[in-house]
């Protein structure tokens, strides 16, 4: 009977061990879902642009996996992926524009790796980044994180091996020697893309394949949205008969690479590019503009572009680095004064590889490269500026912006605005310039200045700003 009694009490004890067992990993398999995209989460949304193969030493999906913590605490709540797909080996480009091909010796032409715009397949993953597995991982990383993913998409043209120029040429557009054509300017001359080959959209059956294409990694990798290239050289009517159809199957975010104000109407793209905002940035920190020129851009875009449209505020991306320059270059000592208005003017910041590192050099394009990884300033700054962003609704930027107010300071030089909503307000004060300078104060009151989180109380009727200057005051 002892011998019994300890058998069932073993057996009891094991059964009791293995029920918990069970109990802890059925808790552990419940994860929540993501939220939907939604217009509240534009309104405070920060968005990175990762370039993966220039990320990190190895280029992976896998190792800018690991990172999506740290991005999170930027703020981010977008990761837009430049394209991840096949790259054309026929034409494909080196670094100093010309064609891989021309290049003689073997290790060299190794290390053109092409341009990520010249897709030859939209429908698998480029294998120099990984593979599938590690994309949906990445994807499903981001989730867990409460961000969400957007794939580069390049709608205008692919590369000269994808599988349409055999099977359907039809989708192609082709010069007067009946030949495809790279893609051409207004007046026939060349854009300089010759890696690529033009898509014609008078192909009914294009529209179709590429509606599919796109639908694919919707339905099938849980992707949330594109930023889609040169989205204004592609016909209007596409994306209209295209978007709804997308909406369709999923909650998606759609981010145009163009300022036309009609690719926004209709729910068809949720944000566009703020590119006049971004060379006016660059012309004042050159000294060629000022806040009078601002204030002329504001007016402009007001009148532009309706009150629930979203512009994309950027001081750096893939091409402004890799061709234009560095912060450094362009900016000088105004990076983190520009950087800092990019958050608190209407409409969403935008973060790319290698800015919250402080980039100091410009990212190889057609060759393997990489971005430093030591936090300084601009990540202290950035980390900030992100949580600034993420909660106070007066820097809420989306389709219910919070009111911009210029407040005059009899100075050409400075720029002072109020955003305001909610009872809640931030106040920015710059000089935007590179010398010295006195501005009438109108500020009444005690204020919060975010950055060195100090107190500050306005009596005096002017007051002086050190070149490039600035303060974001809170309301206390």
């Amino acid at each position: 009977m002892k011998k019994i009694a300890l058998v069932l009490a073993i057996i009891t004890f094991i059964s009791c061990k293995t029920d918990k067992k069970q109990e802890v990993k059925t808790v552990k398999e419940i994860k929540k879902e993501i939220a939907k995209v939604s217009s509240a989460m534009m309104e405070n949304a920060v968005i990175y642009e990762v370039n993966i193969r220039q990320y990190s030493k190895e280029g992976t999906f896998e190792a800018f996996t690991k990172d999506i913590p740290e991005i999170k605490k930027l703020g981010v709540k977008i990761i837009w992926v430049m394209p991840i797909f096949p790259i054309s080996e026929t034409k494909r480009k080196a670094t100093g524009g010309d064609f891989a091909s021309k290049i003689k010796d073997e290790t060299e032409r190794k290390k053109a790796l092409g341009s990520y715009y010249a897709v030859s397949d939209f429908t698998k993953v480029n294998p120099e980044f990984g593979n599938i597995a590690d994309f949906r991982n990445l994807v499903k990383t981001a989730h867990d994180n409460d961000m969400y993913v957007i794939l580069d998409w390049v709608p205008n043209h692919t590369g000269w091996d994808h599988i349409w120029l055999k099977t359907n040429p039809e989708f192609y557009t082709k010069g007067k020697d009946g030949k495809v054509t790279h893609p051409l300017k207004e007046d026939g001359t060349s854009i300089g893309w010759d890696d690529v080959a033009d898509l014609n959209y008078d192909s009914q059956e294009l529209r179709a394949q590429m509606l599919k294409d796109m639908t694919y990694w919707i339905e099938k990798e849980n992707i949330d949205g594109f930023r889609c290239d040169v989205a204004g050289m592609v016909p209007l009517d596409f994306w209209q008969e295209t978007v709804p159809k997308l909406r369709e199957k999923k909650d998606i975010f759609m981010l145009a690479e163009a300022w036309e104000p009609e690719l926004l109407k209709d729910n068809l793209f949720d944000m566009a590019y703020a590119w006049d905002s971004h060379h006016l940035m660059n012309s004042i920190a050159k000294g060629e503009k000022n806040a009078k020129d601002w204030d002329i851009y504001i007016e402009k875009i007001n009148k532009q572009y309706e009150k629930d449209d979203i512009l994309m505020n950027f001081v750096t991306n893939h091409d402004e680095n890799s061709w234009n320059g560095t912060m450094e270059e362009r900016f000088g000592k105004s990076k983190h004064l520009f950087t800092v208005l990019s958050y608190v003017m209407n409409g969403m910041p935008l973060i790319y590889s290698g800015q919250e590192y402080d980039l100091s050099h410009r990212l190889k394009f057609f060759e393997k490269d990489s971005i430093p990884k030591t936090k300084g300033k601009t990540w202290d700054l950035l980390v900030k500026l992100g949580k600034l962003k993420n909660k106070n609704p007066a820097l809420n930027g989306g389709k219910q912006a919070a009111s911009y107010k210029r407040i005059k300071t009899d100075n050409k030089n400075v720029l002072v605005f109020e955003r305001s909503k909610n009872g809640s307000t931030v106040i920015f004060i710059a000089n935007l310039s590179d010398k010295e300078q006195m501005y009438k104060n109108t500020l009444k009151g005690a204020f919060l200045n975010y950055i060195p989180n100090t107190k500050v109380k306005f009596t005096d009727e002017y007051f002086t700003l050190n070149p490039w200057e600035y303060s974001i005051l809170i309301n206390q």
